[in-house]
């Protein structure tokens, strides 16, 4: 049976000024498979794959939000994907 992955999208809201700074660091984090810098109340948006459900929440907790210049997140498991 083949593995299924675990996703999440995160919203990321940055210090003013740093997101470009910040989308580097993330793009270093293996699990982390898209990166978008994005207008509006969060500054980034962030897709994150993993094989297993609470590796989501370790990746967050002790990877992404230790990232200096990252005020606040809010993680969305993936419960369905459709890609067109």
């Amino acid at each position: 049976m083949p593995e299924t992955k675990k996703s999440a999208i995160i919203l990321i809201q940055t210090e003013i000024g740093s997101e470009s700074k910040v989308v580097e660091e993330l793009m270093k984090i293996p699990e982390v498979k898209e990166a978008y810098v994005v207008y509006g109340t969060y500054d980034l948006v962030v897709k994150v794959e993993t094989d297993a459900l609470e590796k989501i929440r370790e990746i967050v907790t002790n990877k992404i939000r230790k990232l200096p210049d990252i005020r606040t997140t809010v993680t969305m498991i993936v419960v369905e994907e459709r890609i067109k």
